[in-house]
């Protein structure tokens, strides 16, 4: 995957993250007592850091699974390992990725899991 892509694809995980920290900021009162006293330069860092119980309380689930994908996503990024499949090692194709920019499975993964799944 070329460094375009990649760039691309960081900025849309780290968009993805705050809209989810954002959420979590205006409906949580307590959630915000917090962010309000950290360093803005540690605030993109909150939910990777697990600061705080109360944060983690506040998610809901599927936003909390949403969260830890993104954090996973981005630390692939770091390693070089983006876009490919964890299973099988293939490339995870590119309309996939814009689709769930933190998909960790190629599309015959995927199939493969859903199918032992039900």
């Amino acid at each position: 995957m070329d460094k375009v892509m990649i760039d691309k694809m960081k900025e849309l995980l780290q968009s993805q993250k705050r809209e989810i920290l954002d959420t979590l900021v205006a409906s949580n009162a307590d959630f915000r007592a917090i962010v309000e006293e950290m360093d803005p330069k540690d605030f993109a860092d909150v939910a990777s850091d697990d600061i705080d119980r109360k944060m983690l309380e506040a998610l809901g689930s599927q936003d909390l699974k949403r969260l830890r994908a993104i954090d996973a996503a981005l630390s692939r990024i770091q390693l070089g390992k983006y876009g490919l499949c964890m299973k099988c090692g293939k490339k995870i194709p590119t309309e996939r990725l814009t689709a769930i920019p933190y998909a960790v499975l190629c599309i015959d993964c995927q199939k493969g899991e859903e199918r032992r799944n039900r």
